[in-house]
């Protein structure tokens, strides 16, 4: 008869072997990070060792990637602007010429895309207030355009007899102006609206108010 011992061998651990990403998704990781951290400390008060540590990485890892700070928030500018999108939707409604859908649909678009994601709002004011050089670059990337896209807009229709020979920029400044104020109450000081206005009369407003200033 053939003996058996009762006892089963015991395995022997092995370590858990760490998951490797690609360096795409490591890199939108750390992008994603910074932009978190940045967007609640500002620039200067964050650190990348202080990026290194919420990735779960060393910071020699986040300097591969990029190699320095100042890259790094420039790449955070680059995906996080949401210019192109907005325009990409306010873009074919402007050439219908209906004032009202037009200006509705901008201030719609600006309205949904912050609040979806509201890092790039906070990082406007963090890099505006701390003064640094890429605050003109996020200036550039992120609000210029729809200045100068509004301003030829409404420069359009004065031409057309449309509107009042008002001066285009400082118009396009005055329509954002609302939108902006808007979008400051509500994100960066968690003001919330009365029960009786919804986003969408809000919006009308902006808009009713905006026409009736500026139409022949």
């Amino acid at each position: 008869m053939q003996r058996t011992d009762k006892t089963m061998p015991i395995p022997r651990k092995t370590k858990s072997k760490r998951t490797r990403l690609s360096g795409p998704v490591r890199r939108a990781q750390i992008i994603e990070a910074a932009a978190t951290l940045f967007s609640k400390k500002g620039f200067s008060g964050t650190t990348t060792r202080e990026v290194a540590r919420r990735v779960g990485v060393s910071e020699a890892a986040v300097f591969k990637y990029f190699a320095t700070k100042k890259e790094l928030y420039a790449a955070i500018i680059e995906a996080k602007r949401q210019t192109w999108a907005i325009l990409e939707v306010a873009i074919p409604v402007a050439g219908e010429r209906d004032d009202a859908r037009f200006l509705t649909t901008l201030a719609r678009e600006m309205i949904a895309r912050t609040q979806a994601d509201p890092t790039l709002m906070r990082l406007l004011f963090f890099s505006a207030l701390e003064g640094h050089s890429l605050s003109d670059l996020f200036f550039r990337s992120q609000l210029k355009s729809i200045d100068l896209f509004l301003s030829e807009y409404i420069a359009d229709r004065v031409a057309a007899g449309a509107f009042r020979p008002v001066e285009p920029i400082q118009a396009a400044w005055n329509f954002i102006g609302m939108v902006a104020h808007h979008l400051l109450l509500r994100e960066l000081f968690r003001q919330e609206l009365p029960p009786h206005l919804t986003v969408d009369r809000v919006v009308d407003e902006m808009v009713t108010l905006f026409l009736r200033g500026v139409r022949v």
